[in-house]
């Protein structure tokens, strides 16, 4: 058997031993191996500065426009730019 399957091989079994909680974690860092723009993207701030007026009526503006218009899918908007959803990895709540 090849070392890298054999390894593959190893890493499944180990992973089988976990506790749930421990394998939340190591999917998130699999998740980062795999993905790696996703370790840029965990570390960005969370924007918590108030919103300017100039938002709130750009916000309050495209929300009346949805009440009269069909949004586009947010899939479409992806495949336009050749993504799907599965390009971006979603973080579980309490990780």
């Amino acid at each position: 058997m090849a070392p890298d399957v054999q390894e593959k091989r190893q890493v499944h079994e180990l992973i089988e031993r976990l506790a749930p909680s421990q394998v939340h974690a190591v999917r998130g860092l699999l998740e980062v191996m795999v993905h790696p723009a996703a370790r840029s993207i965990a570390r960005v701030p969370v924007d918590d500065e108030p919103l300017t007026p100039e938002e709130e009526q750009a916000l309050d503006r495209a929300e009346a426009w949805l009440k009269g218009n069909q949004g586009i899918p947010h899939e479409e908007v992806l495949a336009e730019f050749g993504l799907s959803m599965s390009d971006f990895p979603l973080k579980q709540s309490g990780s």
